[in-house]
């Protein structure tokens, strides 16, 4: 079957099977910054914007993304450039494999909420784990990242 959505606001027509999850329609179709990790939304890692909301690919049948934005990290280059500086500069980046999610609820973090407290930023963070780094050097580098942007 065939869906409309639009991918860092292009239009995209995807030919999908009812049972498939958007984090392999996204791979297949190229956007490899949307990894894998645990398949049940408890990591995060797999994390893409839905209409500029955090969701967990891993889970989210594609079908149910008809007519719906979504956002992958290559949609947010910049953002997530500026954002890799800052953990590279807190050693918050030891194997990278979180970042592209970390980029994104980040994003989404600043839109609807510019200025948020180190305690906001956490709660926002919290579907998305690291197994390399302790938490509070990625809320450093968000918070100088957000920081940047006033």
């Amino acid at each position: 079957m065939k869906i409309n959505v639009t991918v860092n606001n292009r239009e995209r027509v995807f030919d999908i099977s009812p049972d498939e999850y958007l984090l392999d329609t996204l791979r297949e179709h190229g956007f490899l910054s949307v990894k894998r990790g645990c398949d049940n939304s408890s990591c995060g890692v797999c994390t893409v914007l839905l209409d500029n909301k955090p969701v967990a690919s891993c889970t989210l049948l594609t079908i149910k993304t008809e007519g719906c934005h979504i956002t992958t990290v290559e949609g947010i280059s910049k953002d997530a450039e500026k954002l890799s500086e800052h953990m590279g500069d807190e050693g918050a980046d030891q194997c990278g494999f979180c970042n592209p999610s970390l980029a994104l609820t980040m994003y989404a973090l600043k839109q609807e909420n510019p200025h948020p407290t180190d305690d906001e930023i956490k709660k926002y963070l919290v579907g998305n784990l690291c197994r390399c780094t302790g938490y509070q050097s990625q809320v450093i580098s968000i918070r100088k990242c957000l920081e940047d942007d006033e």
